[in-house]
């Protein structure tokens, strides 16, 4: 496994190493050991997954503490474009974000660190997403902030004020106007 840095210290784009032949591939998507090495220790206590078609948007997710969550994600059918944006007051990067396009052709995965809100946009016609988290789900610790806020200047590859969101996504506060619960 490859760890590419990002401009965000502590989240990291991870290369598995494909073995192609005549009759597919195979590649070891997950080895506690090696990413504990190369990336930091966790551990993961939950695998969701996710099947959304084009024009969907998910997000920008969180869990508030104590339920916070860091997260290993990939697509393994179709292509999203998968966004992290630090939300940690006082932290040199708050408000900036990291982008990756997400594909069952790369194999690429996502780690996103506790204290980041989440999110990504289907570019594909479907695409099924998976992800490891470090916590447990508490529907009342949910968060997010607006996948429309222009101000954190994502780049979706879409507009998101054409995209196909939850109820609940169209209700997320803009930065500017969110009180975030993570300490840098």
């Amino acid at each position: 496994m490859e760890v590419i840095k990002t401009d965000i210290e502590g989240v990291v784009i991870l290369k598995p190493r494909i073995f192609n032949d005549s009759r597919g591939y195979f590649f070891e998507s997950f080895n506690k050991k090696e990413f504990e090495e190369k990336v930091g220790k966790v551990e993961f206590v939950q695998d969701n997954e996710s099947k959304s078609s084009r024009g969907v948007m998910r997000g920008l997710h969180f869990q508030r503490p104590p339920h916070a969550q860091a997260k290993l994600v990939r697509c393994v059918r179709g292509r999203v474009l998968d966004v992290a944006v630090d939300i940690r007051k006082g932290s040199p990067t708050y408000g900036q974000h990291v982008a990756v396009e997400l594909t069952e052709d790369n194999h690429l995965q996502f780690f996103i660190p506790r204290g980041f809100a989440h999110g990504f946009a289907v570019l594909s016609d479907e695409a099924v997403f998976q992800y490891k988290c470090d916590n447990y789900y508490a529907p009342e610790a949910d968060g997010g902030i607006s996948i429309e806020d222009k101000s954190l200047g994502i780049d979706w590859h879409m507009d998101p004020m054409l995209a196909i969101l939850s109820d609940k996504d169209k209700k997320h506060p803009l930065l500017d106007d969110f009180d975030s619960p993570f300490e840098y």
